[in-house]
């Protein structure tokens, strides 16, 4: 381990104490800055005198208290502390005759899992937006909501690639492309972790869920590096993510777990991981020894691998003592790190406080995806509006699982409607006559996908509507204009879509949604959400999906780099969205990894365009994609004006893995599009 000198801490905690000064507040990130300044000047005092340049304050604390720990004080806190949480708070880790706290672990994707909370659009619907700054802020608003029902870790973000939209907990991730997923994941942890420690989850190649706890997913080192792990690997070496939680699956014969090259190899050895790894619940552990050995830290939510029997394989040798401490050090490190044994006060009132309801509907208005238009929106002033359809009058926040929260209240979009419009609910698509205009709204809910928990939620067997909400849309487009909204947590195919006027992919859009729906539809908000994955036009274009499947086997390619190596043109492509107003793209200059040119909005609304940089591939000695996402950047303009925007390809984008990273000595293409199937300006590198 590398160790720095401590003044080198001392600078480095200063300079983020100003920082924090002199920005935003951050109460808590400035108490870990002032914390470890303060080690760090100690420890410096302290080695001028006794001569050692050379000890990190950190670690000097956790050798401290390592050293007066017990064996079978060590292995007590690999263990969760009870099967059922208390307020929705796992307990873990902690050591009462030390004054460690323990780690106090909760839910929360979308929100804090424990009573009433602020219930933000899922990931996915956050991921619609590619908006960093702001997934920067949600992470931060949830991390405080967490620190304020006294939790200290959040089991949050979800960064596993959406391989396939029928996965039933699609919603919780945030897209299908790795570049994308990275930054969005660390932006999450980074604003979490201004308050409590954030565990990005579920490592790895989890995308499957009526199978999760047997299916093993067979990968080859190319496609494990270059696809499945970059998000991972970004949040934990970019945004210094505190923990990781291992997944149930199998991965090439070995579960997530108890696999070796997964936890120690790479996580820990190759991409310097310094925290905890954590278990999922329950049957997220299946060994006492090679899950030890493996690099797993903390059983969860109980010790049933991990306590007698791991004490005894200790002492029989099974196990070696220095693996227990090397665990026990990366539990007390965060520990130290975050000062758990000096948490700042609770605040109770940040919990669904007005700032936090205001933001969950400005990610749900940044999220939503106008797919269709035929200028009937935005709706008319005065028009009459005719709502209908299964979801149009219900609280639909998504999966009831572990991602579930409860929020006191929720907007439906009926509600958002007849708030700000002249909206009437109405039964049936008779009864839409005599008004202007019909929003349908229709989709998915906890029963159709989600985390699977029998009777409820599971993978998806097919991506279309149900067919009474088919014949719903074609009756009712059959009488008047209609605009249908979409509510779900992925894909959803629409073979009804030539029938209708609009339509508006809503996601499951949290307890603001209706409010949001209704702000773009009569154009008080403009649409800027951008789909973070692949629409296609039938099942049958995707790769294979078996929910049941017991063994499966992943490749390089999948969503729209799969179509777009197949030559099949999707419904929509990755990062399509349409606007009220258009934009033009010019002048491109390409120098070295640096590309710029200028946006215009040529249109007659305010409005936002996500500009998004692929690399192609000129003469490769591998196969590659036909183009690959780089960089993306959401930029708002008013009418008329024009901006210069810039954006960067790094070594990670042009990589290739072949028992290590290669970037070849080859011409790579560089295509700015709207969509990765809209394409608006190309040069080369």
């Amino acid at each position: 381990m590398v160790r720095r000198a401590p003044f080198v801490h001392a600078r480095r905690a200063l300079e983020r104490v100003a920082f924090a000064t002199e920005s935003r507040p951050a109460p808590a990130g400035l108490r870990r800055a002032l914390r470890r300044a303060g080690l760090a000047l100690v420890a410096l005092a302290a080695c001028s005198s006794a001569g050692d340049p050379e000890i990190d304050p950190i670690e000097a604390r956790v050798e401290a208290l390592l050293d007066q720990l017990t064996l079978e004080e060590k292995v007590a806190m690999k263990g969760g502390a009870a099967l059922v949480p208390m307020d929705g708070i796992y307990d873990a880790g902690g050591l009462e005759r030390l004054g460690l706290a323990p780690y106090r672990m909760v839910d929360g994707p979308r929100g804090v899992r424990s009573g009433n909370a602020t219930a933000f659009p899922v990931g996915m619907a956050r991921g619609a937006t590619w908006d960093v700054e702001l997934e920067r802020r949600v992470g931060e608003a949830i991390g405080r909501e967490a620190h304020a029902k006294g939790a200290n870790v959040i089991l949050a973000p979800v960064v596993n690639v959406l391989r396939h939209p029928g996965w039933g907990r699609a919603q919780e991730t945030y897209g299908e492309d790795p570049a994308h997923l990275g930054a969005m994941g660390s932006a999450f942890v980074e604003g979490a972790q201004e308050h409590v420690l954030a565990s990005v989850k579920h490592f790895a190649l989890n995308s499957i869920e009526n199978s999760r706890f047997e299916v093993d997913v067979q990968v080859d080192e190319r496609a494990l590096r270059e696809v499945y792990l970059p998000a991972f690997r970004r949040v934990v070496q970019d945004a210094k993510v505190a923990s990781v939680m291992s997944a149930y699956n199998q991965v090439n014969g070995a579960y997530c777990s108890e696999n070796a090259p997964l936890l120690t190899d790479i996580l820990k050895g190759d991409w310097g991981f310094d925290g905890w790894v954590e278990s999922d619940w329950v049957l997220g552990t299946r060994s006492t020894i090679e899950a030890a050995n493996a690099g797993l830290d903390i059983e969860m939510p109980l010790a049933t691998f991990f306590g007698d029997e791991l004490l005894t394989a200790v002492r029989r040798g099974y196990v070696k003592a220095r693996t227990i401490d090397d665990s026990v050090r990366r539990l007390l490190r965060k520990h130290v790190e975050f000062s758990l044994d000096a948490p700042a006060p609770r605040d109770a009132s940040v919990v669904e406080s007005a700032a936090h309801r205001a933001l969950a509907r400005e990610v749900a208005e940044k999220s939503l995806v106008l797919l269709a238009n035929d200028g009937v929106l935005p709706l008319a002033t005065g028009a009459r509006i005719a709502v209908l359809g299964p979801l149009a009058d219900v609280a639909n926040l998504g999966d009831h699982g572990s991602s579930a929260v409860t929020p006191s209240s929720v907007v439906t979009p009926l509600a958002g409607l007849a708030a700000i419009a002249d909206a009437t609910l109405v039964e049936t698509s008779s009864a839409v006559k005599g008004f202007d205009v019909a929003v349908v709204v229709v989709g998915l809910d906890a029963d159709d996908e989600g985390e699977f928990i029998p009777p409820n939620g599971g993978d998806r067997v097919s991506l279309g509507l149900a067919a009474e909400d088919v014949a719903l849309i074609r009756e009712v487009a059959a009488r008047v204009p209609t605009v249908v909204v979409l509510e779900g947590g992925s894909a959803i195919t629409m073979e009804w879509i030539d029938d209708v006027s609009a339509v508006v992919m809503a996601w499951y859009p949290g307890m603001e949604g209706g409010a949001a729906i209704a702000s773009v539809l009569v154009g008080e908000v403009n649409p800027s959400g951008r789909l973070p994955s692949v629409f296609p036009r039938s099942a049958d274009d995707l790769v294979p999906f078996d929910p049941t499947a017991e063994a499966v086997t992943y490749g390089l390619f999948h969503g729209q780099r799969a179509l777009d190596r197949d030559g099949v043109a999707p419904l929509f492509p990755m990062g399509f969205g349409l606007s009220y107003t258009t934009f033009e793209y010019s002048n491109l200059v390409v120098d070295g990894r640096t590309v710029t040119f200028d946006l215009t909005n040529a249109g007659e609304f305010a409005g936002v365009e996500t500009p998004q940089l692929y690399v192609t591939f000129e003469g490769s000695a591998v196969e590659r994609p036909v183009r690959a996402l780089a960089d993306f950047t959401r930029v708002e303009l008013a009418p008329g004006e024009t901006r210069s925007v810039r954006l960067e390809i790094e070594d990670a984008d042009v990589a290739y893995w072949d028992g290590g990273w290669i970037v070849e000595s080859i011409a790579y293409g560089v295509e700015i599009g709207r969509s990765a199937g809209e394409i608006e300006l190309a040069g080369r590198m």
